[in-house]
């Protein structure tokens, strides 16, 4: 079972995650701009292109922010900062190696409660600057949310309904000789597809989609800007890393501890996101609800009917 850590993580826990954003945002520039050129770049261009979010990040801090007409500056601004926020907060629950901030004995509800909390921050985020692009891409966002929702709800339950625990330790003790993803191969992925549309990113980027000029975020600008689009990266960051407990065995591996274990497989998850992103069709709203509705949900439900049935019978 995963203990709950001392005071002085949860310091170190934003950092982390911070860190980690920064990182897969850059390896993010460098994977876009070759592919964009179709060629092998020099050092040099690799280590600029790497360093370009947090030269960004640099230049929005001293941005001034822009206003537009009758804003709601209050709520706008609660949405922004609550994006990096909920994704803090859903990493309380995330153990490295066998540790977490807070071993909850609803941990997985936890987790799932804060990414809502995402879905009615980028809403608001939207709805704040009284913009019309801006609103389309927050309302974008709720039509997303209903589509991924469910099936990656009943997909971190089927975890939970495995492990007989709503306790993330308690999934990942569960996982000692076999992990999940194994023999629970459909909410594995469905999972990490609701990762990619919860993050807002890749070939769910409707929300924040070029064709609205930014969508929720086209008025933001400066410390709003960093903040919110910053939060869509730890979000990314914090979902990828926590299939790792629910799927892939936690820090449970040979030789190595259970921290290093944890940060190789949570690498490797951030890997297939990142890379994999083009191998994703981009669909619209209507027609990726149509196929979580039609084909996740119903996949999802027969996936966690097995698992019930494995587990009536251990028991």
């Amino acid at each position: 079972m995963a203990e709950s850590a001392p005071l002085w993580a949860t310091v170190v826990l934003p950092v982390a995650l911070l860190c980690a954003a920064i990182v897969t945002a850059g390896v993010n520039a460098v994977l876009s701009a070759s592919a964009g050129q179709g060629r092998a770049s020099s050092a040099t261009r690799v280590l600029v292109r790497a360093a370009a979010p947090l030269r960004e990040g640099l230049r929005l801090l001293v941005q001034q922010r822009r206003r537009t007409t009758a804003a709601d500056t209050v709520l706008g601004r609660l949405g922004v900062v609550l994006v990096p926020v909920a994704a803090v907060l859903a990493g309380v629950v995330l153990p490295w190696g066998f540790t977490s901030v807070s071993d909850l004995s609803v941990g997985v509800v936890w987790f799932n409660a804060m990414e809502a909390l995402a879905w009615a921050a980028v809403w608001l985020a939207g709805w704040g600057p009284n913009s019309a692009l801006s609103l389309i891409g927050g309302y974008r966002f709720l039509a997303q949310g209903l589509a991924y929702e469910l099936p990656h709800m009943l997909a971190i339950t089927t975890a939970a309904l495995g492990a007989e625990s709503l306790r993330v330790g308690d999934v990942v003790d569960a996982q000692q000789g076999l992990w999940f993803a194994v023999w629970m191969p459909a909410a594995f992925v469905i999972y990490l597809l609701s990762a990619l549309a919860m993050s807002f990113w890749g070939p769910f980027d409707h929300p924040t989609g070029g064709d609205a000029a930014g969508g929720a975020a086209a008025e933001l600008s400066g410390v709003d800007r960093l903040l919110f689009l910053g939060g869509r990266w730890l979000l990314l960051v914090v979902t990828a890393a926590f299939s790792v407990p629910l799927f892939l065995g936690g820090g449970h591996g040979p030789v190595l501890p259970g921290w290093a274990w944890t940060l190789i497989k949570s690498v490797a998850v951030l890997g297939v996101l990142v890379v994999g992103r083009r191998l994703v069709p981009a669909l619209r709203m209507d027609r990726y609800m149509e196929l979580a509705w039609v084909v996740l949900v119903p996949l999802v439900l027969v996936q966690a009917f097995v698992v019930a049935v494995v587990v009536l019978h251990r028991g």
